[in-house]
């Protein structure tokens, strides 16, 4: 089974580079972020009628995520646990019966958190915290879970093209890379790095100043895989090709197979 995660960056202006995605690659799963739209408003039906059923947390013009299975879906949780009046449409978890049992999946935009310093940076770190309180909740059951999507955070001085660039901003300060630690010191996976130990392997190039032609990227998209899921882990990658084509996002997918 194929899983598959993208920030569209507006489904709007992304949904012929969807579809044509989608019917390159067969993805059984897919999450998406940055729908930037409301539920109603999302292309329901242009992926329905591609064999996809759809679950939707949008919100008008920001964030937004989505979960498209060619499965039907059970227990579709919007919003992260806790947070209070958290009104960001940020998280979205499903379950999803396989071939072979079950897998619990979640779409995943956490917030960016510029500038550091301000209330952005302590709600980015807070949502970090709820995540993994979340994550950890999960594992008693024993479940293949994967929570995958636009973390916006740079692991390592591997995951950028030019460190020193990245050190007075929020997705690599050391706060948001312990928050992604956390994760793996609970029995998380990151899925990229388990099949890939090469550097420089990147998810996100900004518009900016030549930073696709020059491969200046970050990687920010990330597969955590639980104990369940890392075991049935069989390869992983990314489709690179995509910031190369018209329109593209600023993102392109991440994606793993698991023998489920």
């Amino acid at each position: 089974m194929r899983i598959a995660s993208w920030n569209v960056n507006s489904i709007k202006a992304r949904l012929a580079a969807a579809k044509e995605w989608l019917s390159e690659t067969a993805p059984d799963i897919v999450c998406m972020q940055e729908i930037k739209c409301t539920d109603d408003a999302f292309p329901r039906l242009e992926f329905e009628d591609m064999g996809y059923n759809c679950a939707v947390h949008g919100q008008k013009s920001y964030n937004g995520v989505a979960i498209l299975s060619k499965r039907p879906m059970e227990d579709v949780s919007p919003r992260l646990p806790g947070g209070n009046g958290d009104d960001h449409a940020r998280y979205l978890e499903a379950a999803i019966t396989c071939d072979k049992g079950m897998v619990r999946v979640a779409s995943i935009y956490a917030p960016n958190g510029n500038p550091i310093g301000t209330d952005k940076f302590r709600y980015k770190l807070d949502w970090h915290a709820r995540l993994a309180t979340h994550a950890q909740e999960l594992l008693p059951a024993e479940e293949p879970v994967v929570l995958m999507g636009d973390y916006n955070v740079i692991p390592g001085p591997e995951d950028v093209y030019e460190p020193k660039n990245w050190l007075t901003d929020a997705l690599y300060q050391p706060e948001s890379r312990a928050a992604l630690r956390r994760l793996e010191n609970l029995g998380y996976t990151d899925a990229i790095r388990a099949c890939h130990a090469e550097p420089h392997l990147y998810t996100f190039w900004d518009y900016t100043a030549g930073c696709w032609q020059k491969n200046r990227g970050i990687r920010i998209d990330h597969i955590m895989l639980s104990p369940q899921a890392a075991d049935r882990l069989v390869t992983s990658g990314i489709n690179k090709h995509m910031r190369g084509r018209e329109r593209p996002s600023d993102h392109v997918p991440v994606w793993c197979e698991l023998d489920i």
